[in-house]
């Protein structure tokens, strides 16, 4: 058990959304359907082409176009509206009452450590905001959009995709929760004197998006969990294979986040690794 004399060592369970903590993509649940449109219609037919002919960003472009979408069906985006979009989520088991949270929490107390759970998605921080876990995150980092005085989104104000996820790794280590600090992000701190080094930071993660991300926790002494939905194709499959013979992640588990699930397991576990190596825990 922990010295309750001693401070708590802040610990960060990151992850990655879409795919992560909840099935498919956040847009897809009703979004997509309220313009008018299917997944398919959206992402493959409209998105991807416009991208490619744009030599876009896929990230600023899908937001961009849902923009666009809705105003042709008379219907300006909010703040708000995408709030509600957001509040029908898939989230995976064992989420949405938040016990994972809250089991985590209590775990990593026993041992001297605050957990601290932070979202690092190219998904929209507005729909995160909605959904029904929303209050368990210390800090979200996502894309989001820039708004009029009536709240009305006009442009994409940040686009988090699969390169720029890694900045943010560096954002929770130094303590930066916000987008546009670059001086603080930029200043060099004394390892010891960050807030959260990388070897008391959990990864998960759901593929291709996350890789650089993955392999920035691996070689920063950090752990990487890989994982997938219950319900996937062999073409998931083949991904988590890739994922771990390239080494680029520790351990790989089915999106189920109730008690004594594999995901459970392995977290409870490195929370304890981390314990143990900063002499919260004994080592058997």
């Amino acid at each position: 058990m922990a010295d309750t004399n001693r401070p708590l060592l802040k610990t960060a369970v990151i992850y990655d959304f879409d795919g992560t903590l909840a099935r498919g993509n956040m847009q897809e649940v009703s979004f997509i359907p309220s313009i008018g449109m299917t997944p398919a219609q959206f992402w493959n037919e409209t998105v991807r082409p416009r991208t490619i002919a744009s030599d876009g960003d896929g990230i600023l472009m899908y937001m961009q176009m849902m923009l666009l979408a809705a105003r042709e069906q008379g219907a300006p985006v909010t703040r708000q509206t995408l709030r509600d979009h957001g509040r029908d989520v898939a989230l995976f088991e064992g989420l949405r009452d938040r016990s994972w949270f809250d089991r985590m929490n209590a775990f990593g107390a026993q041992f001297g450590l605050e957990i601290e759970h932070y979202i690092i998605s190219a998904g929209l921080t507005e729909m995160i905001e909605g959904c029904p876990i929303a209050e368990a995150f210390t800090h979200v980092f996502a894309s989001k959009y820039a708004y009029d005085d009536e709240d009305v989104a006009v442009w994409p104000a940040v686009g988090v995709n699969y390169t720029t996820k890694t900045q943010y790794l560096f954002r929770i280590n130094k303590g930066v929760r916000n987008h546009w600090d670059d001086e603080r992000i930029n200043r060099f701190i004394p390892d010891e004197e960050r807030p959260i080094p990388f070897d008391r930071m959990i990864f998960l993660g759901d593929g291709d998006t996350d890789v650089p991300t993955m392999k920035m926790m691996h070689t920063k002494g950090g752990f990487s969990i890989a994982v997938y939905d219950p319900d996937s194709t062999p073409r998931d499959h083949d991904k988590i294979h890739r994922l771990i013979s390239e080494d680029r992640v520790n351990f790989v588990a089915a999106g189920d986040y109730r008690e004594g699930s594999p995901v459970d397991l392995i977290v409870k576990g490195l929370i304890g690794r981390i314990a143990v190596n900063y002499g919260r825990m004994p080592a058997d």
